[in-house]
């Protein structure tokens, strides 16, 4: 069923129960055709003593939907002649909708959730959570050691086991004894109701980095020429550089807001992932401030990964570069 469209939990249910009362003689092909399409033409179903109250809770999904405008503002397309089309396409549908004021896909740009990755979308007073994405503020940072670089051949084994004792990948992953942060302590944990049930899980899965592309690993940095801001002189340094993001934090955040965003901004299901939280509600506000508070959670874990691997190797950490 959510192949076809129908991501409800309460919707799923509902069907569920129809078929299994109704048809449960049918074959598997039968039903999952019979329930699209009841989806994709209510009206046909409206007066049909099975399919009624699920005809008429989709008719009325349907005639809430925020219609697109017919009027394209146009985009800004950065090496379009190797950008995928597709997100283009994507672009193109959230500059439609009410709230888009101005947008851009990078040269790197390829298709997303809703919004392009590699795309930018301005927005008026609204903010779109599966725009902003589910691993909110995911980042890299990079420390840099004065160590010599022959230590990452010399030391190879060393280095190895180091970043095994002190990182942790997978969406389960987290340390027995979690670090402290003074980001734990930020009062929003306590003020928004969602953030008072995360904060357990964002304290155990302070340093942790998650899974998919996220990593930690020795690297050689060549700095070109001397850097009084970085307080480095030129040439090679060894590096530690990490990828991720703000954990289960922050894909909850995200799950949940863009499940209000669905309700008071629904949108076609091809375009739900666009649909938006005006910046004027109880709902905006608490998203912009959770948001901002997962972005400065995701670099205390990235913080907490340099530091645990600087003491473990009795190196000061140079610099942190995010």
């Amino acid at each position: 069923m959510i192949k076809i469209g129908i991501t409800d939990s309460k919707e799923i249910t509902m069907v569920l129960d129809i078929v299994k009362k109704q048809f449960g003689h049918y074959r598997h092909d039968r039903k999952l055709k019979l329930v699209e399409d009841v989806k994709n033409n209510p009206l046909k179903y409206i007066d049909d003593i099975a399919w009624r109250t699920y005809a008429n809770l989709i008719k009325a999904q349907s005639d809430a939907v925020v219609e697109l405008s017919n009027r394209l503002k146009q985009p800004s397309f950065f090496g379009a002649e190797i950008i995928d089309e597709t997100a283009k396409h994507q672009m193109y549908a959230a500059m439609k909708l009410p709230i888009s004021v101005d947008g851009a896909v990078m040269p790197d740009g390829h298709a997303g959730y809703g919004l392009p990755i590699g795309g930018v979308l301005a927005t008026d007073n609204a903010v779109i959570p599966y725009g902003v994405g589910v691993d909110i503020a995911c980042r890299m940072c990079l420390s840099v050691f004065r160590d010599d670089v022959k230590v990452l051949e010399t030391k190879r084994d060393e280095l190895h086991s180091v970043l095994l004792k002190n990182t942790r990948f997978g969406l389960k992953e987290r340390f027995e004894r979690p670090s402290e942060s003074k980001v734990l302590e930020d009062p929003l944990f306590g003020e928004i109701p969602l953030l008072r049930k995360l904060h357990g899980k964002a304290h155990e899965q302070l340093g942790s980095s998650g899974g998919g592309n996220h990593f930690v690993e020795f690297g050689i940095v060549t700095i070109p020429q001397d850097s009084p801001d970085l307080n480095l002189k030129a040439g090679k340094y060894m590096g530690l550089l990490s990828h991720s993001g703000s954990r289960g934090l922050g894909a909850n955040i995200a799950q949940y807001y863009t499940r209000l965003a669905r309700k008071s901004s629904p949108l076609a299901d091809r375009y739900k992932h666009l649909s938006w939280l005006d910046l004027n509600t109880q709902e905006g506000q608490e998203y912009w401030l959770a948001m901002n508070l997962a972005g400065d959670y995701a670099s205390a874990c990235h913080h907490d990964i340099h530091r645990r691997i600087a003491k473990e190797r009795h190196r000061q950490v140079q610099v942190y570069l995010e």
